[in-house]
């Protein structure tokens, strides 16, 4: 039977291997959660500027002005979005950087989206 006084040594023991993995997983949801909203918010600045360009008066200078604002609002640094309006197509690419709680390589994103172009043919 263990003496009073030992008790508490072995609480102690517990709580110092305990404690480090509990904030280490803490941080990584967090890292995780992070990551993941800045590649929606850079996935959805470029489904936007393809969504202006496509259209019939659509302009790649407003869609990458909507696509660089969306980006920005959303929490973005250093945004650059590039916009290819074809003969029959349309494509964006948003490259950003995601803030986080520590850069481990991770915080650069590059997210694409493309459509084709809208055009109007007669009946």
């Amino acid at each position: 039977m263990p003496r009073p006084d030992e008790r508490g040594l072995s609480e102690s023991v517990q709580f110092a291997v305990v404690w480090p993995v509990l904030m280490l997983v803490t941080l990584g949801v967090l890292q995780a959660g992070l990551w993941l909203h800045g590649r929606n918010v850079a996935q959805r600045a470029a489904t936007a500027a393809v969504d202006t360009a496509r259209g019939s008066t659509g302009s790649v200078e407003a869609a990458r002005a909507i696509g660089a604002e969306l980006a920005r609002s959303g929490g973005l640094d250093g945004v650059t979005v590039e916009v290819v309006r074809g003969g029959t197509d349309v494509s964006a690419t948003v490259t950003a950087a995601s803030p986080l709680l520590l850069d481990v390589g991770l915080g650069r994103l590059r997210e694409s989206a493309a459509a084709p172009r809208e055009r109007v043919t007669p009946p």
